[in-house]
């Protein structure tokens, strides 16, 4: 993909396109497959209601297959793919999906196939097979798939859910993956200060192996990047910086191998400050003029470390502009004050972006204030246009959510608790996972993940909802901590 064609598909993020009508039907398929389900906990096969429920979902059966090959739904990081296409549901059909997808947990089921001809007898069977099974008993994925052979169902198949979708060995190795690239950066920082061969080829493995949890597990990687160690901060910060753009970069429309090559880039993007002394970069007072000039080398002396390596030619050629020219604004001021292009290279955009987000997120000595994550965000937004790319800036935002991974939020339950899991929905993008560590009463405590889009049956209102975000230093609340802990339980 071009740079031109590139910035093509950025631009055609600004219009969301219309759902297909099968997809729309995959939906309304399922809306059918929740009142058949709910009936089937309550009447036999033969009742004429089931039986009129069961027409109408075949109906819309047999009109998906009229153009589509076969209806397949797939559970994945808790969100629902028809044939490949995530769907989307609103607030009136939200109750109906977190319905499915529990169910779907529960019998171990990843994915249902209906296959061309599926009969009204077959999906009776299976509904009946899956409504009637005890909740008390332990549900079994092979006895289920047993149970609906030998029921005579031959168009319909069921498929687990995938081991990288269990989410403790998948969070052991997201969390193993993230500590061995800081220790790959060191050891690359080290092997280039003693004019050593930098080892591209794990660097790439390491981005590569990132890019797989990020698909498989991207809120839990995004969790990790709260980790800050501050006597390491390049090293740390590379490492974020790299996670959250090849993220950004995968959102965008990405191919595999440029998002290789934008990890790279975004690994390596400070590799000029080894050059620059410690406590200038560490210099808890402002910069004078001389100093500021001092850390205004590091782009070009990064770059031309990148050029200098004897593994030049395995190295991505945009990884060097990634280095010259992350600290170009939007509108071209910022520096190196020597840059003259036209407009930055893209993977440049995508990396100032992560960049800029992690850095102000992060505690430094020569900075009082650390801003939230949320509050980063809204920072970032009053700059689109002039320090930002205001599309992929807009892409960022809405991947991170309006309460990124990592904020530490106040309920109207009085409760507190840490944003671990983004609602995949646009419409619930206020309504995120919450980790709970206060009580109502401020008592610290272990709590459980609340779903903010829950909805309380007695009222029909949200159980909780977020009220402010608040700093969590000022709670004594160490948000990085329970990232830590997981990582740490789950090695």
């Amino acid at each position: 993909m071009t740079e031109k064609a590139q910035r093509r598909s950025i631009r055609r993020l600004a219009a969301r396109p219309e759902l297909r009508p099968v997809v729309r039907s995959a939906i309304d398929l399922l809306v059918r497959f929740h009142i058949i389900y709910k009936n089937a906990r309550l009447f036999e096969p033969n009742n004429i209601t089931f039986d009129v429920q069961t027409g109408k979902l075949l109906d819309l059966m047999v009109d998906i297959h009229d153009q589509e090959s076969e209806a397949a739904f797939h559970l994945r990081q808790n969100s629902l793919f028809f044939n490949g296409t995530r769907l989307k549901f609103g607030f009136q059909n939200y109750g109906i999906f977190k319905f499915i997808v529990d169910e779907l947990k529960r019998n171990e089921i990843g994915g249902i196939i209906f296959y061309p001809g599926v009969t009204g007898d077959e999906l009776r069977s299976f509904i009946f097979l899956l409504a009637k099974r005890d909740a008390r008993a332990k549900r079994s994925f092979v006895g289920l798939e047993a149970a609906v052979r030998a029921a005579g169902v031959e168009r319909i198949d069921i498929e687990p859910i995938p081991l990288s979708e269990i989410s403790t060995d998948q969070e052991k190795n997201s969390a193993k993956v993230y500590f061995l690239s800081i220790l790959h950066l060191k050891d690359s920082f080290e092997r280039d200060r003693n004019n050593e061969n930098i080892r591209l080829e794990t660097s790439r493995r390491l981005v590569q192996s990132i890019y797989n949890h990020i698909v498989d597990n991207e809120s839990f990687v995004y969790g990790l990047t709260n980790l800050k160690n501050h006597d390491d901060y390049t090293l740390n910060h590379s490492v974020n910086v790299c996670a959250l753009a090849v993220g950004l970069g995968r959102r965008i429309g990405l191919q595999r191998s440029e998002l290789m090559d934008l990890g790279i880039s975004a690994f390596f993007h400070d590799l000029g400050k080894l050059d620059t002394p410690k406590e200038i970069l560490e210099k808890p007072a402002g910069l004078d003029p001389d100093e500021r000039a001092v850390i205004q080398k590091h782009p070009h002396q990064g770059a031309e470390k990148l050029l200098h390596l004897r593994e030049f030619r395995n190295l991505p050629l945009r990884a060097i502009h990634v280095a010259l020219e992350h600290h170009i604004r939007e509108d071209l001021s910022g520096y190196p004050i020597s840059f003259r292009k036209r407009e930055a290279n893209l993977f440049s955009k995508i990396v100032k972006i992560a960049d800029y987000f992690d850095a102000i997120t992060t505690k430094r000595t020569y900075r009082a204030k650390i801003f939230t994550r949320a509050e980063a965000l809204d920072q970032m937004l009053e700059c689109s246009g002039t320090e930002f790319h205001p599309l992929l800036l807009k892409v960022f935002a809405s991947m991170l959510g309006r309460y990124p991974i990592g904020s530490f939020v106040l309920l109207d339950s009085w409760e507190m608790g840490i944003v671990v899991d983004t609602n995949s929905e646009p419409q619930f993008q206020l309504r995120p996972k919450v980790k709970l560590v206060t009580d109502a009463e401020g008592n610290k405590i272990d709590g459980d993940e609340a779903d903010l889009a829950e909805i309380d049956p007695s009222s029909g209102r949200f159980k909780r909802t977020i009220v402010r975000v608040l700093e969590p230093t000022k709670y004594e609340i160490n948000v990085s901590d329970y990232f830590f802990a997981q990582a740490a339980v789950r090695s």
